[in-house]
């Protein structure tokens, strides 16, 4: 994924982390400098949902503007055969079903 924080902030007018940082105050969101500086620097391996609804909202904007998929090939996942495989979008009626003993629960 691309963290696409500071372009849609600069689409926004907004130029400085500290600026976001206020606008995410005012609509609720309290966030150390530290967290900000992460997040307008770096890509996030993590955030709370309700943390990416406000930067939405104060955006205007929608999580998928934010969080950009980039192509499998560029990100260096090797994905299992079996997910390449042609069987992609066939019913799984060949997967075998757990028995009882074999449940984790």
């Amino acid at each position: 994924m691309q963290w696409n924080l500071r372009m849609k902030a600069a689409e926004a007018g907004i130029w400085q982390a500290s600026k976001m940082r206020r606008l995410l105050a005012e609509a609720g969101l309290e966030i150390s400098a530290g967290k900000m500086s992460m997040l307008w620097s770096k890509t996030p391996t993590t955030i709370r949902l309700d943390d990416l609804e406000v930067l939405c909202t104060v955006l205007e904007c929608t999580p998928c503007d934010l969080l950009v998929p980039t192509p499998i090939a560029a990100s260096g996942v090797q994905w299992p055969s079996a997910v390449v495989s042609s069987d992609v979008g066939r019913p799984a009626s060949r997967i075998p079903s757990a028995t009882p003993s074999q449940r984790p629960y």
